[in-house]
């Protein structure tokens, strides 16, 4: 009975010890299903920013600011006025880029699962996102 109480204690250790895989919602710097991503660079480059709902106001400087967590350019940098392309991975969701804070002025829609660069008047110039379901 000892035993087998050690190799069912032992197993429970080893269950806690695996790391999960990443999920929607850990802001890792990884484009996960069920996010919105914003890329410092073109055609989906350079750092990326998940996200899994609206962001009224990204923030303007450090340490306060929404930024960038991949690998890459622009790294460590704020999101705001710096985001150039976006990818919409979900699918329930159509998500808008806005040039200003508090969902304002120009904006540019990603539908679910589309991506690409932003408007040109918006590249570089973004300051929030706001999730509207489909």
């Amino acid at each position: 009975m000892a035993g087998s109480i050690a190799v069912t204690t032992m197993a429970a250790g080893l269950a806690l010890a695996v790391t999960p895989a990443a999920s929607a919602g850990a802001r890792d710097g990884v484009c996960d299903k069920g996010e919105f991503c914003l890329y410092y660079g073109p055609n989906r480059t350079g750092s990326v920013s998940d996200f899994t709902g609206s962001i009224p106001d990204y923030g303007a400087t450090q340490p306060t600011c929404y930024e960038y967590r991949g690998p890459g350019a622009g790294k460590g940098q704020c999101v705001k006025n710096n985001a150039v392309s976006a990818w919409n991975n979900t699918t329930k969701f159509r998500v808008t880029v806005y040039f200003n804070s508090n969902y304002g002025g120009i904006s540019d829609t990603f539908l679910p699962g589309e991506y690409g660069n932003l408007i040109p008047a918006m590249q570089k110039e973004n300051a929030s996102h706001k999730f509207v379901a489909v």
